[in-house]
C-alpha cells in the first residue's frame, strides 16, 4: 500500500538558504530510488524559513529503505541543526 509523507522543516533565522540548499541536493538521489513514486520541496510563500516535503512510496519498505541511505542519513544530520524545532515527519495513507 502506498505511502505518504510530510516533512516540515522550519529553518532557524539566518539558515534558511542553508536549509534549502541541503533539500535541494538531497532531491536528485531520493528521486532515483526505485520506490519514490513522487517527491516535492516547497517553501512557505508567507513564511521563508518553512519548508514542507511531500513523497509517496510504493510502500512503508521502500521508505524504510530510503531512510537509511546515505544521502537520506547526511540530510538529516545536516538538517536537524538548522530547523528550530524537533524533526517533524508525518507518515501517512489516504482516508479512502
Amino acid at each position: 500500500m502506498e505511502l505518504f509523507i510530510f516533512g516540515r522543516f522550519h529553518a532557524r533565522e539566518g539558515q534558511e538558504e542553508a536549509v534549502a540548499a541541503a533539500l535541494r541536493e538531497v532531491l536528485g538521489p531520493s528521486r532515483k530510488e526505485p520506490g519514490c513514486l513522487e517527491l516535492q520541496h516547497h517553501r512557505s510563500i508567507r513564511d521563508p524559513r518553512l519548508f514542507y516535503v511531500y513523497s509517496r512510496w510504493v510502500d512503508e519498505a521502500a521508505f524504510e529503505t530510503h531512510a537509511r541511505l546515505p544521502h537520506t542519513v547526511r540530510f538529516i544530520e545536516q538538517v536537524e541543526k538548522l530547523i528550530d524545532h524537533p524533526l517533524d515527519v508525518t507518515r501517512a495513507r489516504p482516508l479512502g
